[in-house]
């Protein structure tokens, strides 16, 4: 059963929206009558056609194209997305890059070069910062919530698409709770830590007998849809009112 929270009237921005958890997530709040303002790269045809669709089909909905990894173009993403909406209820801080297609392991430093620690700190890490920044005085104003995507590549298992991958979602752990602090008491700040997704992510991990992922070592026998990780960032925002600095992990129970 989905959750269900009335939320006309309800303002979202959502970073990387336009697929996979970020699209779950939009669909989640547009189910309940909110806003929805989605994000991507300012070269995006997803971006286009998704907004497009979702209007055609009732939803108030608004595309923010804009690169959260540029100090520039993220802040005056923001503040377009908030002034085309008149407001800001909720931040998702979804955006994020693995950097690479396939794998990299911890002992290869070679591919893990000064490029590829600021691509990813610049998208995955200081990303949020930017938005969140941005659009602190919004969410005051509204007693507003924020949720950001980390990941189980954080955790001490480990086990992301690389080390700097791991390094740059732990940190927004550490930062949500910094932010939780900061922000508060008129602003929550929590974050979900996904494990596999069903989606066109980037890296693709090594086929186990033709499946994208082992599902094994899943307690719940199954990969996370975009659906499942929308429904755990949409309760985080709209229905936690006394959760605050947390991190959830939603993985099927894989972690345990």
């Amino acid at each position: 059963m989905k959750a269900t929270f009335d939320l006309q009237g309800k303002r979202v921005l959502i970073t990387g929206g336009a697929s996979g958890i970020g699209l779950g997530a939009a669909m989640a709040f547009l189910r309940c009558g909110a806003t929805v303002a989605i994000n991507d790269l300012p070269s995006s045809e997803n971006l286009k056609q998704v907004v497009a669709d979702l209007k055609a089909q009732g939803h108030s909905v608004i595309a923010a194209p804009g690169n959260v990894g540029d100090a520039d173009d993220a802040p005056r993403m923001v503040r377009e997305a908030i002034e085309s909406m008149g407001g800001l209820d909720y931040l998702i801080n979804n955006a994020g890059t693995p950097g690479t297609k396939i794998p990299i392991p911890p002992s290869d430093m070679e591919s893990q070069n000064e490029d590829f620690w600021n691509l990813l700190l610049n998208v995955n890490l200081i990303g949020p910062y930017r938005c969140t920044r941005a659009a602190a005085s919004a969410l005051k104003d509204s007693s507003g919530a924020i949720v950001n995507t980390s990941s189980i590549a954080a955790l001490p298992t480990g086990g992301g698409s690389s080390s700097v991958y791991c390094a740059t979602k732990a940190g927004l752990i550490s930062l949500t709770r910094e932010w939780s602090r900061g922000l508060a008491p008129q602003v929550r700040v929590n974050a979900i830590a996904p494990g596999c997704v069903d989606s066109n992510w980037m890296c693709r991990f090594p086929d186990d007998e033709g499946q994208r992922y082992d599902v094994d070592g899943i307690p719940l026998k199954r990969i996370g849809s975009p659906e499942d990780y929308g429904e755990a960032i949409l309760w985080l925002a709209a229905g936690a009112d006394y959760v605050t600095g947390q991190c959830l992990n939603v993985d099927g129970g894989m972690t345990t």
